[in-house]
């Protein structure tokens, strides 16, 4: 007997995960557990998941559902992780509360380098691993250390097809395949979500205006940022605006937006969902209002909008973001590149006006080397084998707009091309010249 137990921290990923399931993504199991986890920064104020309208037809996949919450309570489920002495004692536990007895038990999980899914794939330390990328931090580098115990038995890496012809590199230092979900499925899933409100009140044909995740933007320059997606939008000719705030945003007024909005000649509304703060996925909004224009800063909706439903779609904000998130590992920053190479900006109203959805042939142009460049910047210890294709892009690519992408500072602690002359190349080659550098600075700094 074979249990098959997924967890998903949100109903993105649920939605992801259920597409899978109907996709044939995973070998037939006599139970499939669905593992909810809410990661969310004090998740006792957050509206659960399965509050949300269509839930039940997403449990429908599974035979039974089960909060990983309340098994670790009252430890935070993002910042717990069982002690290695305690494994063996975790995991019994598990079987027997979960009443798993002694059969195989099969993980699906999100990256595996965080908790809650390090937590899970530590305790189950023989179960084989399927892990799931919901969102445009997939195509970018592991975010971390993955253990060879966790790694090695990953057997397949399965995302939304977001960018055309792109392969995700998460989980790729271990050789793990990738697997795009079937677009018709995944729209399958989000049409059941759609027909779930009737009740929905919108504005069909408006500006949809996507709010980005919790402390993505600038704390300085938020409101400015947000301030200009209004003004932006009504520039090109929009007078009905829609503001859907990020699912794990907490309570959030939009009074300053609405006021600049009407200051403006132009009216800005609110989505009213049946549950009040319920985590609504933004595709949901594009079943039900068909937008005019989608707006956004890195949001994975973006890519979704305009390869999935072919709507017209435009970022604002990213110079600002690659110029401010910090440390330069931060997970979004693969987002925001692949947002700022791919889509057009808010203020070219050619572009705006114009625009395709990406093919192969315009992300291959596009991205053709930058996200292996800026993956080797990011996770040089977990991708060391990127270097040459970094080095490459950078002695052949960089220009006033691509520099838009590193910072000196990096591209010099690593000896990439870009800050070394090239006359002193040899030196980025030398492991013992680099080697006696770091001894150097260690002594400067004793």
């Amino acid at each position: 007997m074979t249990v098959q137990i997924f967890a998903s921290s949100g109903a993105h990923g649920t939605a992801v995960v259920a597409a899978a399931v109907d996709s044939g993504c995973f070998r037939d199991a006599e139970r499939r557990i669905l593992l909810l986890c809410d990661t969310a920064a004090v998740p006792e104020a957050m509206p659960l998941s399965s509050t949300l309208p269509g839930f039940a037809g997403l449990r429908s996949r599974f035979d039974e559902v089960l909060w990983w919450n309340d098994t670790v309570s009252p430890l935070h489920p993002a910042a717990w992780t069982p002690r290695a002495d305690d494994v063996p004692l975790w995991e019994r536990h598990l079987r027997r509360a979960w009443d798993l007895g002694d059969e195989e038990v099969e993980l699906v999980l999100e990256s595996p380098h965080a908790s809650p899914a390090h937590a899970i794939a530590e305790i189950f330390t023989d179960s084989p691993v399927t892990v799931y990328a919901d969102g445009l931090t997939g195509y970018g580098p592991t975010g971390g250390k993955v253990s060879p115990l966790i790694g090695t038995r990953v057997r397949q890496v399965i995302h939304p097809d977001l960018v055309p012809g792109l392969k995700p590199m998460l989980l790729a230092e271990y050789g793990v395949p990738a697997r795009p979900l079937p677009t018709a499925a995944l729209l399958k899933v989000y049409t059941e979500l759609a027909d779930a409100h009737p009740g929905f009140t919108g504005s069909p044909g408006a500006a949809l205006l996507l709010l980005p995740e919790p402390e993505t933007l600038p704390a300085d320059g938020e409101a400015e940022l947000l301030l200009r997606m209004v003004r932006g939008a009504v520039a090109l000719g929009h007078t009905r605006l829609v503001l859907q705030p990020h699912p794990r945003a907490p309570a959030f007024s939009a009074e300053e937006l609405k006021a600049e909005a009407t200051r403006l000649g132009a009216g800005l509304t609110v989505p009213a969902f049946e549950v009040p703060g319920a985590p609504v996925p933004a595709e949901v909004l594009f079943e039900k209002l068909r937008p005019a224009l989608v707006v956004g800063f890195s949001s994975t909706a973006l890519l979704s909008a305009s390869v999935h439903y072919g709507l017209p779609v435009a970022r604002t904000g990213t110079g600002t973001l690659l110029e401010r998130l910090t440390p330069y590992e931060n997970p979004a920053r693969i987002p925001v590149t692949i947002v700022d190479a791919l889509l057009p900006a808010l203020d070219d109203a050619a572009a705006v006006r114009d625009q395709s959805p990406p093919t192969q042939e315009t992300v291959a142009e596009a991205l053709g080397g930058l996200l292996e460049a800026v993956g080797f910047a990011m996770r040089p210890r977990v991708r060391p084998d990127l270097r040459p294709a970094a080095e490459r892009y950078l002695s052949s690519r960089l220009d006033t707009r691509t520099w838009r992408y590193f910072k000196r500072r990096r591209l010099a602690s690593l000896a990439l091309p870009g800050v070394v002359p090239n006359r002193l190349a040899f030196v980025r080659r030398s492991t013992t010249l680099r080697r006696v550098a770091r001894r150097a600075r260690a002594l400067a700094r004793r």
